[in-house]
């Protein structure tokens, strides 16, 4: 594939397992996948879609000026480091199974996965993940690349910082703000507000270490 041409479909950021998952949610909702790009050159997403290069590529303007991409790499902090080679054009997934309400704001680049629910009056930030079954409440606001796990459940009114990881089935009330750079542990009960930077875990969750 020539860089000048421009693709057909979205690029992925990563040939992982989240990537695997964005890819084939891209192809239910009718979407072609053009490739993807990882380091690793035997990785594979299990999909016909190549692996066209490493990651150095999104450092070629005209590479990331002819193909719509997205983030499919699960840790929170090298998405941040790549965040700021990413130009336009941006993909956004939606998975044909979530329930997303016409009335919620969608940033660019965000991904929602199967059996999410996004309802009224939810803001997701650029590059935010609601992952499987995760359910964002009316009037949540989730930060930029802020990542809502599988199962995660936000109250009416939550607030999610930037860069927040809600992690595997944890519960957060309506109201509480949750600030940036701070992991929510699986299954905690999120009662009170989070500071920046803070870890929380158990029912009802607490600050640890």
């Amino acid at each position: 594939m020539e860089m000048s041409e421009r693709g057909t479909g979205i690029v992925i950021v990563g040939g992982g397992g989240h990537a695997r998952v964005i890819a084939e949610a891209a192809l239910a909702a009718g979407l072609g996948v053009t490739g993807f790009l990882d380091d690793d050159a035997e990785a594979t997403l299990g999909i016909e879609a190549p692996r066209l290069g490493g990651l150095g590529l999104l450092e070629h303007e005209e590479f990331v000026r002819n193909h719509p991409v997205i983030l499919g790499l699960g840790d929170i902090s090298l998405r941040r480091r790549i965040i700021g080679k990413l130009a336009e054009p941006i993909g956004t997934i939606v998975h044909p199974r979530a329930v997303v309400s016409t009335m919620a704001e969608i940033g660019r680049g965000v991904f929602i996965g199967p059996g999410a629910i996004v309802n009224i009056g939810a803001t997701l930030g650029p590059h935010s993940t609601v992952n499987s079954n995760a359910v964002v409440e009316h009037d949540c606001v989730v930060g930029e690349n802020a990542h809502m796990a599988p199962g995660a459940v936000l109250g009416g009114q939550v607030h999610v910082g930037t860069d927040t990881l809600v992690g595997l089935g944890s519960r957060v009330l309506p109201g509480v703000k949750i600030g940036a750079r701070c992991v929510v542990g699986a299954g905690a009960a999120v009662v009170t507000d989070v500071p920046d930077g803070a870890l929380v875990v158990g029912v009802p969750a607490r600050i640890v270490g």
